[in-house]
Order: C-alpha cells, then sequence, then structure tokens
C-alpha cells in the first residue's frame, strides 16, 4: 500500500480520513521525500548532459544562459541600496520618490484644470466682444449723423477694458489653479505614505509569518530526525529479537500455514467453513480480480503443474465489497494465522473480527487508557488498530497487502505475523509524541460469533 501511495503520489480521501494527525505528517514527510529523491535525480540526470562535449550541446540546441558581472574579488558583484558611500537611506530614497510622483500628478492634473479654465476665459470674453460689437452696430452706427472716429474710439475702449478684465480674470484663474495644485500635491503625498506604511505593515506581516514558517519547519525537521532515529532504534530492536520479516517468501516457509494452493486437492475433502455456500466474488474471469493466486513450485506435484501455468488472479488496489474482505481474509489471511494467538488455534483476544469504527469505540469508551483491539479493515487490504487514549480514540491502520504486516503512515517495520506486530508494540510505543503502548487486550464480550463472517 506504501509503495502504491509513493508511486502515485496520491492519498484517496477516504483512506486519509482514517488516518490521525500524527500518521498524516509522517505519511506527508514520506511523500515528500520521494519528491526530494525524484528530483535529485533528474538533476543528476541534468549534469550529466552539461558534462557532455561542446559539440554534442549545440546539436541537441543549447539553451540561452546568463553571465553575471563580477566584482575585483571574483564574486559576483551585487550593490546594496542605502550601503555604498554616498547613497541615500532607504527612507529618503522612498520620500524623495513619493514626493516626486505626488508633485507629477499635481501638475499633469493642475495642466488639465488650467487648459479647461483658459478655454472658459476664452470664451467668456469673445461672447462679449461679440455681443458689444453687435450692441453698437445695432445702436451707434446705425446712426450716419455720429462720429464715426468717436464710435471707433468707444469701440478701442471697450476692446481694452474687456482684455484688462479678462487679464484680471486669468490671474484669477492661475491663483485658483495654483492652489488646488498645492492641495492635491499635499493629498496625493499623504495618500502615497499611507500606501507606503500599509506595504511596510504587509511586508512585516509577512515576514513574521515567514519566520513563524521557518520555526515549524525546523520543528518538523527535528521531529522528523527524531523519529528517524526512534525508527531505527525500533528496528534494531525488532531485529534482535527476530521479529522482523526480511524475506518477501517469509510464510511460503512457516510450518503451520496450512495447506497450500499448489498442492493437490482431495475431492472427498469437505470445503474450508469460511468458503463453503459462498459466493466467490470476483474470481470469475469476467470480473473484476480480486487477488493473486499464491502458487509454490517447492511442493507442487507433476499433477499440480499445469494449474501453476493457469493466469494469475490480481488483486485490487483496495476491497470493493464487504464480500471481497472476507474473500481475502479466508484465502490469503487465515493461512498466515492472522487473528490467532502466536502456535495456537486459539483466536486472539484483542482480535475482533469485522466491526465497525463506531462499534469500537463503543467497546473502548469504558476502558483505560492503553486498552485496544485489531478489527478488519474495510478500506484497506489489512486491519485497524483501534486505542483508546486518556481524552478518546485513535485508530491506526495495519498494511497486510504483502507478506509481511507493518502500520500505515506511521511504523514501517514489517513483522511476519499480526502478533508479532502487537506484542513488538507490547514493549515499545507506536508513535514518539503520543507513546501508546499497547496494555490491556479489548476482549469480545461473547466467545461465540463469526468475527462478521470470518469464520462461519
Amino acid at each position: 500500500m506504501m509503495q502504491q501511495i509513493l508511486r502515485d503520489m496520491y492519498v484517496e480521501p477516504e483512506l486519509l480520513a482514517e488516518l490521525n494527525e500524527e500518521q498524516k505528517q509522517i505519511l506527508f514527510y514520506k511523500i515528500r521525500q520521494e519528491q526530494v529523491r525524484r528530483w535529485t535525480e533528474r538533476e543528476s540526470r541534468g549534469k550529466d548532459w552539461e558534462t557532455c562535449p561542446a559539440p554534442l550541446r549545440q546539436d541537441a540546441g543549447e539553451k540561452k544562459g546568463v553571465q553575471w558581472l563580477h566584482g575585483s574579488d571574483g564574486e559576483v558583484w551585487v550593490w546594496v541600496m542605502g550601503e555604498a558611500p554616498g547613497d541615500k537611506t532607504y527612507e529618503e530614497i522612498i520620500i524623495q520618490i513619493i514626493e516626486e510622483k505626488a508633485w507629477r500628478q499635481a501638475q499633469l492634473e493642475a495642466q488639465e484644470l488650467w487648459r479647461k479654465k483658459e478655454a472658459e476665459i476664452k470664451q467668456k470674453f469673445r461672447d462679449a466682444v461679440a455681443k458689444e460689437k453687435a450692441r453698437l452696430v445695432a445702436g451707434k452706427w446705425k446712426e450716419e449723423a455720429e462720429d464715426r472716429k468717436t464710435a471707433k474710439r468707444e469701440e478701442e475702449r471697450i476692446k481694452e477694458e474687456l482684455k484688462k478684465r479678462e487679464e484680471e480674470e486669468r490671474q484669477k484663474g492661475e491663483e485658483e489653479v495654483r492652489r488646488v495644485e498645492e492641495k492635491r500635491a499635499r493629498e496625493l503625498y499623504i495618500s502615497l505614505e499611507q500606501e507606503r506604511k500599509r506595504s511596510e505593515q504587509d511586508n512585516n506581516e509577512w515576514e513574521e509569518q515567514l519566520r513563524r514558517s521557518k520555526a515549524a519547519d525546523e520543528e518538523m525537521t527535528r521531529k522528523a530526525r527524531w523519529a528517524r532515529d526512534e525508527y531505527k532504534r525500533q528496528s534494531l530492536r525488532a531485529i534482535e529479537q527476530g521479529r522482523v520479516s526480511s524475506l518477501s517468501g517469509h510464510f511460503q516457509q512457516q510450518p503451520h500455514i496450512g495447506r497450500r494452493h499448489s498442492e493437490v486437492i482431495d475431492p472427498t475433502e469437505k470445503p474450508s467453513p469460511c468458503s463453503e455456500g459462498r459466493p466467490r466474488p470476483g474470481l470469475q474471469p469476467a470480473a473484476p480480480p480480486l487477488y493473486r493466486r499464491r502458487q509454490s513450485r517447492r511442493h507442487s506435484t507433476m499433477a499440480t503443474q499445469p494449474m501453476m501455468d493457469s493466469p494469475a488472479w490480481l488483486r485490487s488496489p483496495r476491497p470493493n465489497s464487504r464480500e471481497s474482505v472476507i474473500l481475502w481474509f479466508c484465502e490469503d489471511q487465515k493461512p498466515k494465522r492472522a487473528g490467532y494467538e502466536r502456535n495456537s488455534d486459539t483466536i486472539a483476544p484483542w482480535f475482533h473480527g469485522m466491526i465497525s469504527r463506531e462499534e469500537s469505540e463503543k467497546l473502548l469508551v469504558n476502558e483505560a487508557e492503553g486498552s485496544f483491539l485489531v478489527r478488519v479493515s474495510e478500506r484497506i487490504w489489512g486491519y485497524t488498530l483501534s486505542y483508546r487514549t486518556s481524552s478518546g480514540f485513535k485508530h491506526f491502520l495495519i498494511d497486510a497487502s504483502g507478506d509481511y504486516y507493518s502500520f500505515l503512515g506511521v511504523d514501517q517495520n514489517r513483522h511476519a505475523t499480526l502478533t508479532d506486530l502487537i506484542n513488538f508494540h507490547k514493549e515499545e510505543v507506536i508513535t514518539s509524541s503520543g507513546k501508546e503502548l499497547l496494555r490491556v487486550a479489548r476482549t469480545r464480550v461473547s466467545s461465540a460469533g463469526d468475527y462478521g463472517g470470518l469464520f462461519s
């Protein structure tokens, strides 16, 4: 299951919901490790291309590059604003830029305002001259008895008066525009200064968030380093105890796993109870395959050799029904003695078969801290260990899709049997932060029953 997650770089939401916060963090950490490994591998391939001869790179179409300017010391030349001799401070430069920007904007607005004002003044006095001329023409100039020189002087006097009034009006307009320009410059300066302060505040908040993020990354790195050290210690302890499965064919070498699929089947023998009278969904060629039939050539006979050459059945990545889980347990897990006590035909007291998450929490709600039980998962090919904490419950997924048992996203020690995993964590914690030790097994209320259809 873990190999599939790392290969696809994807965790299904339903499976992710089954993990607690620490399991999620460790799972994401392993995904990040795989991303870094792929990136390093890709970078190494890029460096190999860069070291190849120049003609080959030219043939492949060498891309354009960037060359940095170097200083007298041979290093890349860098100029830091405000630190060189004669440089203004950052605050002085910012204030000067804001003042210039505000003044330019005010000048542009003042020029536009004056253009409109001047056009209004010209139009106003042009209309006045035309009106006065029309009055003179309609009045005095129609009288031929009047002296035309007097009319001419009168016209010039009126023009001078109007010109003087126009000049006065122009001066008033210029003064008004100047006041508006100064006022607008002050307003723009205040606005830009407020915007700069807001930007500085945003930068300070961003730097604080960056500092917190770096601190969180360092704390996560510290925890991950400590978790790796703890994992190595637990792995060494498990190897010393001889409870870690390091061989993919481990269960094929166990003397108590029951009949192998490749042995001759006696037609007079009664079928297994877990498969008697039950349909075998997913094992027909037309339906989606559910599991891979396990074969062993060591103990096979000539009579069973053609059976080994038949097409293998593939198991789907996840269970698609309750019947497929029951069939998987009967076909794959019962021969491995999953759920049984070590070297015994007695079902372990902590094994509760196929019960739901809610049922497991009801069984553990009145139990002491450290109580636990194991149930068959319907999310993955494996189990769920439900654990009672001081404040609630934790549920850890146990991956059993291979020839070993290990927690998904927490402890990557590979145990040979499910009982070995349980016994190991009676002495070693499951997670370094939670310090979960399996102290007391929550036994079944009644010994009777088929454990959810697994032993019926």
